[in-house]
């Protein structure tokens, strides 16, 4: 394992120093892993809090800033933040208009973002919890948690947080925040594993001339082992998968995310791209916004996952509303 790191047990809290020192307008507590706005909380307005564990970078603390979120947790690479984290930095954004967590559908996740959501509500801090589970990889009725939240949770805290940026209350944030989940599908390939700073080695092994099909973001093995594909191909067969769950995309606009996971040069991402639009053209999908990079990423995994979500005048409006982050910015 060769890793640009001082030790494993370092890595998340020497990164957040390093954020800190990169971006002064945050305010890093990086002991406890929580990024916060400089200035939080704002009077009056609804706060955004997200989090999960460390190596999804720039998810969730690249997303910290106007038009986004307030905070955000960092846990160890791939393991939810204690609640006492949690509750510290929703306590610390809440400006008496209530705070909306924004949570990935892993069970460590939802049991500490519940847990510290209890006890701010103890304190009289109004809490709502949003689950994103937007990963067609995972079906709906399996056993277990259920869908994984993956790069919907990018779509839900740009659109949530313009609003909150606008002054809406918390009920009304918390449902644009459901419907950009509802109208989201996401699905992930890989060629290859990525490796944990404290494992040292790949979480699972793939041949020279295989991909993995319908991965997660935490180096989980997907439900199908191919042979490498050209980039056409594999463009069809994750839109098969989500497009075979959101029919109503058909003839509606959607906004697209190509998505690399840490060890995808932009180059490929962009030959996606194009593959991407070819496939959906020829379905009567229209592209109306798109992003392409490394947004959800995992660690230093080979691949990307798509994500696509339905939209209509109220999303893409708030999609296209000021944001200034260290990892998305425009209109500012």
């Amino acid at each position: 394992m060769k890793k640009l790191i001082n030790s494993p047990e370092s890595v998340v809290t020497d990164a957040l120093h390093g954020m800190a020192a990169a971006h002064p307008e945050l305010s890093v507590e990086a002991e406890r892993g929580i990024v916060t706005r400089t200035g939080a909380p704002a009077a009056g307005k609804v706060a955004l809090l997200s989090g999960g564990g460390s190596g999804h970078e720039p998810l969730h603390a690249g997303f910290v800033g106007r038009g986004m979120l307030s905070a955000a947790v960092a846990g160890p690479v791939f393991t939810s933040p204690v609640p006492d984290n949690i509750a510290r930095a929703t306590c610390a954004v809440d400006a008496g208009a209530g705070v909306l967590h924004v949570v990935k559908n892993y069970t460590g996740d939802i049991l500490n973002f519940t847990m510290a959501a209890e006890d701010c509500e103890d304190e009289g801090v109004e809490v709502e919890q949003v689950v994103v589970d937007d990963d067609v990889a995972v079906a709906r009725d399996a056993a277990g948690p259920g869908r994984r939240g993956t790069g919907a949770t990018l779509f839900v805290e740009k659109i949530a947080g313009a609003l909150a940026e606008e002054g809406a209350p918390l009920a009304e944030v918390a449902a644009v925040a459901r419907k950009v989940n509802a109208n989201s599908r996401s699905y992930g390939v890989a060629l290859s594993s990525c490796t944990t700073p404290a494992k040292g080695s790949p979480n699972f092994t793939l041949g020279e001339n295989e991909i993995e099909l319908g991965i997660g973001i935490h180096g989980e093995p997907g439900r199908e082992r191919r042979t490498l594909m050209t980039a056409a191909r594999t463009a069809e067969a994750m839109l098969d998968a989500i497009l075979a769950d959101l029919p109503e995309a058909a003839g509606a606009p959607v906004i697209l995310l190509v998505n690399g996971l840490g060890g995808t040069p932009p180059i490929e991402l962009y030959v996606m791209r194009a593959e991407v639009e070819r496939v959906l053209v020829g379905r009567g999908i229209t592209v109306a916004r798109s992003l392409v990079g490394n947004y959800v990423t995992s660690l230093d995994m080979a691949g990307c996952t798509l994500t696509l979500c339905r939209a209509d005048d109220e999303l893409l409006r708030l999609w296209d509303a000021p944001v200034h982050t260290p990892s998305l910015r425009w209109g500012c």
